[in-house]
């Protein structure tokens, strides 16, 4: 997911596998909220999806989010909805559409495509890429050719994450 349209081609762009019901991946969030600060465009921060069979609501949420990017919002909807993981748990989807109007975007549209499964594939896509590439658990990153597991532990993960960054962008041609 994207919330730029256009495909940017000398940035250095980070996978972040990741499953709006995981503790996890809510820890996550300074992290990647530092990385845009630090960055700022000069980092494609790219949400992919890896959702969890033991989160019920998992797979609904990254549907809900890619709704969120075609709406323009991905990351702030991610981010809102990672912030109430205890209550996605105990919620649903209800919660999905009200953080969806809370945003301000279209709840009504986030209910029909949340029913009609319009996002699926997309969120079916990632998750089969990420097995194929040895993704096991959320958050996990990858990003100049390397996979970093935040799963088992995210710490030092991103010190590692800005030297590749660093050194992606000293590179000729960045």
């Amino acid at each position: 997911m994207s919330d730029s349209p256009a495909a940017r081609t000398a940035v250095p762009v980070l996978d972040v596998w990741c499953e709006l019901q995981c503790p996890d991946c809510r820890t996550a969030l300074d992290d990647l909220r530092a990385l845009r600060a630090r960055y700022g465009d000069r980092l494609e921060l790219r949400l992919r999806h890896f959702p969890l069979e033991k989160h019920r609501h998992s797979f609904a949420a990254a549907q809900a989010a890619e709704e969120a990017a075609e709406q323009g919002r991905g990351w702030p909807y991610v981010e809102a909805v990672l912030e109430r993981v205890a209550e996605l748990d105990r919620e649903g989807e209800p919660l999905l559409v009200q953080v969806a109007a809370e945003l301000g975007l279209d709840a009504d549209e986030f209910d029909t495509a949340l029913i009609d499964g319009r996002h699926m594939l997309i969120v079916d896509a990632d998750q089969a890429e990420g097995k194929a590439i040895g993704v096991t658990g959320t958050p996990t990153y990858v990003i100049g050719g390397e996979r970093l597991d935040g799963g088992q532990s995210q710490e030092g993960l991103r010190e590692r994450i800005e030297e590749i960054v660093d050194r992606l962008l000293a590179e000729p041609g960045a």
